[in-house]
């Protein structure tokens, strides 16, 4: 079951707006079975099932139907798809969902050779493991990397003042005052980012932002977990055996998900911050095109 739970892992969290219910959730779907994660931001559910399972399930929702479960598995996968990619698709498929107790009813109707077809998912609460493999850890590790990414930021931001800088010192003047910039202090803007934007940038509301602007990233945290776990099991390295999720999904990858993941860029960490207190610093070397466009800003 390796491929279907690290396949799991590399797909993205879809928004699903189901009744009265706002949920996220991924899905991965193979010939072997399905793998099925869901969460309303308390709880987080969980369903997995081999081949044989989803053979035993169709015999009992759907008497009229005669199929493979490689039929059936391919039939689900038509479904949920569009669901979780957010495509139209009218009078294709219903979807619903109840909770029993502690466990989260997942039921979807349609047409299979024209007969009616039902399919329930039972998903049962996942364990901390999995919580944290698929929810802690990749956050933690998008945290990490967008902190990264402002800090390179803010030293491109101080070298851009050294440009300025340099201009200024050469005699040139800015043609329009409005382009005119105070010199970017990193300490002074995240304060205000901490007073003013915080607030706003951190509602996580339904789930529906998390979704929208951060899945490529997402993805990219998650495939390098899987990498980084690859390597360690290369080389035999006994931690990374025993922190393995009862799940096995430490297990070397087979397989990559169906779609290729987009990978959100690297965030190399910036060697060190310009200063003004370390010596002559050195003046960063413009292109041709380059001081063209900016002469152009100064008379």
């Amino acid at each position: 079951m390796e491929e279907l739970e690290q396949g799991l892992l590399m797909q993205p969290w879809a928004w699903l707006q189901l009744a009265e219910n706002s949920l996220l959730a991924k899905a991965y779907i193979t010939k072997q079975g399905y793998a099925l994660l869901v969460s309303d931001l308390q709880e987080v559910w969980h369903e997995q099932v081999d081949a044989s399972v989803v053979s035993q399930r169709a015999k009992e929702l759907n008497k009229r139907l005669t199929a493979p479960p490689e039929a059936f598995l391919c039939h689900l996968d038509e479904l949920l798809r569009p669901l979780l990619k957010d495509i139209v698709c009218p009078g294709k498929a219903t979807f619903s969902c109840e909770r029993v107790a502690e466990a989260l009813i997942l039921q979807v109707r349609s047409e299979l050779s024209g007969l009616p077809f039902c399919w329930t998912f039972h998903c049962i609460l996942a364990s901390p493991s999995l919580v944290s493999q698929h929810l802690i850890r990749p956050l933690m590790g998008m945290s990490l990397a967008l902190q990264c990414q402002v800090k390179e930021l803010a030293t491109l931001l101080c070298m851009k003042d050294l440009e300025i800088q340099d201009y200024q010192e050469s005699g040139a003047t800015l043609s329009r005052d409005r382009l005119k910039t105070e010199p970017f202090e990193e300490n002074s803007f995240l304060e205000q980012f901490m007073v003013e934007k915080l607030p706003e940038a951190c509602s996580v509301g339904d789930g529906r932002p998390f979704v929208t602007n951060l899945q490529n990233l997402y993805m990219a945290v998650t495939r390098q977990e899987v990498q980084v776990r690859q390597k360690h099991q290369d080389a035999g390295d006994p931690q990374t055996s025993s922190s393995a999720s009862a799940q096995g999904t430490d297990n070397q990858l087979l397989n990559q998900p169906e779609e290729p993941v987009s990978s959100a860029p690297s965030l190399p960490v910036p060697d060190k911050e310009p200063t003004g207190t370390s010596g002559p610093v050195k003046r960063p070397q413009l292109s041709k095109v380059k001081r063209k466009k900016l002469r152009g800003l100064f008379s």
